[in-house]
């Protein structure tokens, strides 16, 4: 029964694998070809052209790409640190801010963060974006680590390797599965909050959406909308590929 049920799930993830780039294809594709075939105002045509819509989502990639550095930059090493020995007192206080970044609307984060600094542009969006996405990189990092069976640790040990040895050799490999999860995670909520980087000149594809609102053009918020919610899809089928590719060989 167990391997029935493992043989299903492994078919049901290939045809996803196979499929969400595909629904991609259509949805954006759909949604660009009934735009540019309409008969546009010049407020709509100043909006869905060309080189408006690859210039706004470049500015949505870029962002996303920074904030997921960020996130990689903070989360893995805070993670790997909470995780020794002295250190491990510290894991409920770190976990418990980064949880209080995330529960905390993203917008409250994004505007509270712009009133106490006044920046604007790429940083000021960025930054709290990434206190926002933080969580599931350092939770997944922290729990991956901590769930190595604690004889592969002592066996290490055993054949004489150093604390740093044992930890690039067998801990972080072994954690790479779930870190990786927490990435795929990370960047799909970095993707989508990133459509606020708009509210402080962030540049990206909340532009659209937030001009569509404001001057009652649907087709415009609809395009950006289409297309930010693509990108997170293409995204997240990106993460995908990356856990079942940069896994252990051995837990594939």
């Amino acid at each position: 029964m167990t391997a029935a049920v493992d043989v299903r799930a492994r078919r049901a993830e290939r045809i996803r694998l196979l499929g969400q780039p595909i629904a991609v294809v259509v949805l954006v594709g759909g949604i660009l070809a009934y735009a540019f075939t309409r008969d546009l105002d010049p407020i709509e045509a100043a909006n869905i052209n060309a080189a408006k819509l690859l210039r706004d989502t470049w500015d949505h990639l870029v962002l996303s790409v920074v904030v997921t550095a960020l996130v990689l930059a903070v989360a893995v090493p805070l993670g790997v640190a909470v995780t020794r020995a002295w250190a491990r007192w510290a894991a409920p206080v770190v976990l418990g801010i980064a949880t209080v970044g995330q529960a905390a609307p993203a917008v409250g984060v994004l505007v509270l963060f712009f009133l106490w600094t006044e920046w604007e542009g790429l940083w000021a969006a960025a930054l709290p974006i990434a206190l926002y996405s933080l969580l599931p990189v350092l939770r997944n990092t922290v729990v991956g680590i901590q769930s190595v069976d604690p004889a592969l640790v002592e066996a290490g040990r055993g054949i004489g390797m150093s604390g740093g040895a044992v930890l690039r050799r067998i801990e972080l490999p072994l954690a790479v599965p779930l870190i990786l999860a927490g990435l795929r995670t990370s960047l799909v909520l970095a993707v989508g909050t990133a459509t606020l980087g708009a509210f402080v000149n962030g540049g990206g594809l909340g532009l659209l959406i937030d001009t569509g609102y404001k001057l009652n053009r649907p087709l415009v918020l609809v395009t950006g909308a289409v297309l930010a919610v693509g990108l997170a899809l293409l995204v997240d089928w990106l993460g995908a590929l990356a856990e079942r590719e940069l896994g252990p060989k051995g837990l594939r």
